[in-house]
């Protein structure tokens, strides 16, 4: 990839034509899938427990499972897109989603249940960020960054559409049913999305650049690739962590649970708000300095968090900014790759790299809440929080791959 071809990926110029139908369908799959899959079920888990007797533990590490099996299982979805595009990938995945949720509400015991989410694990790595962003990046390069920025806001509304929904569903009907009007739900408006908007043509790979080596082992088993795969997954356990525990840290101050929930949400609108600046972030940095940057400021947010007890607009204020950086990480990850090796090879190595911090996104709730009370408390935990990603910022400085040749930019 040259420099000119580097400095269209970061601004998102380009004129290559596209498929119109693929960016419109994914910011609605994208809402539905993760609104239906994800946001739906801490809604309905409090009715969940009381109606089965079910451990509240028990269901909860059902979910998370899930999310598990989907970061192991995004690594051969990635590969699949890659040689054959995001068409049958996803709208299988569309109709995975429907059956586990069917699953679900049909349950008679635990065990069922958990079968149902284990399902429920491939259709996410089928159908959420990771498959969506390897369609987004072959078919719009190198306009990918403002494709994928669209994409991520329309996915943000997911709980700011569900949430409520499902629990208007959840206050006229049970469980069960409210799962099974999802389920249908979920199947009217991704399956035919996805097998109709994505059945364009799939480009053929570019060339990988000199520097990125020829093959997608070559490059996750480099050096620079580890460091940067580690360096996510510390921040990806320190977000989720902290979006966790900021109700119990509000808590903990002596504020109600409304004022703590209010900060939440005003944290999930900065997190939109921080994806709208990514692209003009992405214009004025350099790879290394804008991933260093944004794990930094995970931290000192974090940090200000632990050590700042009020008053309470300057927590809210500071949640907000966390949310902020939260949006600029997602945008930051979906870029990581082109951004160092280019598109060839994008899905495999996008699965490869989202998976440990998948994985520690989904451990990251119950290793914080385990965490808090050996610690002293959520003020003590944000600090831990903070140096885990100071290391993280250390590690991304090592994320550095070898240099492209240098091409000058042509006159114009």
């Amino acid at each position: 990839m040259t420099e000119l071809d580097a400095h269209r990926a970061a601004t998102g110029t380009g004129d290559r034509s596209r498929p119109r139908a693929v960016l419109p369908a994914l910011c609605i799959t994208q809402i539905t899938s993760w609104g239906i899959v994800y946001y739906a079920f801490p809604v309905l888990n409090p009715a969940i427990t009381a109606d089965t007797g079910w451990p509240a533990g028990a269901t909860t590490a059902a979910f998370s499972a899930a999310l598990l099996i989907s970061a192991f299982a995004g690594i051969r979805v990635g590969r699949i897109i890659d040689h054959r595009g995001p068409r049958t990938v996803m709208t299988a995945g569309s109709v995975l989603g429907t059956a586990s949720l069917l699953i679900m509400a049909a349950a008679p015991s635990l065990p069922v249940f958990f079968a149902g989410w284990l399902l429920a694990g491939l259709a996410m790595a089928a159908t959420f960020y990771q498959p969506a962003f390897a369609a987004l990046t072959r078919w719009w390069a190198p306009d990918h960054v403002r494709a994928l920025t669209i994409v991520t806001l329309a996915g943000g509304l997911a709980s700011t559409v569900f949430a409520p929904l499902t629990a208007a569903l959840a206050g006229h009907l049970t469980w069960r049913t409210t799962y099974i009007v999802l389920a249908l739900v979920l199947a009217t408006v991704t399956v035919p999305a996805h097998a109709l908007a994505l059945k364009a043509p799939w480009p053929k790979a570019p060339p990988a650049p000199a520097h990125a080596g020829n093959s997608a082992t070559t490059v996750a088993r480099s050096r620079p690739f580890w460091m940067l795969a580690a360096a996510l997954t510390l921040s990806a356990f320190t977000v989720y962590a902290v979006v966790v525990a900021l109700v119990p840290l509000f808590l903990e101050r002596g504020y109600t649970t409304s004022q703590a929930a209010w900060a939440l949400g005003l944290g999930g609108a900065g997190q939109t708000l921080g994806r709208t600046l990514y692209a003009t972030l992405a214009r004025h940095t350099a790879v290394t300095a804008r991933t260093t940057t944004l794990i930094a400021l995970g931290g000192v947010t974090t940090a200000a968090l632990a050590f700042t007890p009020g008053p309470y607009t300057l927590l809210v204020a500071l949640s907000v900014a966390a949310g902020m950086v939260r949006g600029n990480l997602t945008l930051l990850q979906a870029t990581a790759i082109t951004d160092r090796w280019g598109t060839t090879h994008y899905g495999h190595l996008s699965g490869l790299l989202a998976a440990p911090a998948t994985t520690a996104s989904a451990l990251a709730p119950f290793a914080g809440a385990a965490l808090a009370a050996p610690l002293g408390g959520y003020p003590h935990l944000f600090a831990a929080l903070a140096i885990v990603s100071a290391a993280s910022c250390l590690i991304s400085l090592r994320a550095k791959p070898p240099a492209p040749e240098a091409t000058p930019l042509p006159h114009i």
